[in-house]
């Protein structure tokens, strides 16, 4: 029984797994804020150039 639990605390997988998907989600969130971003630049953009062409 002690072996199982020093092998089930010697385990990191399911860290190593953890640490992946954290490094996932922060990506995911920067991504999402710079496409956010230059979505509104890019509505204001394409605004001005409409109106300039009526």
């Amino acid at each position: 029984m002690r072996n199982l639990i020093c092998k089930f605390l010697g385990n990191e997988q399911g860290a190593t797994a953890i640490e992946y998907g954290l490094i996932a989600a922060g990506i995911s969130v920067a991504i999402i804020a710079v496409v956010q971003g230059l979505g509104t630049s890019l509505n204001s953009t394409f605004t001005s150039v409409s109106s300039a062409l009526k």
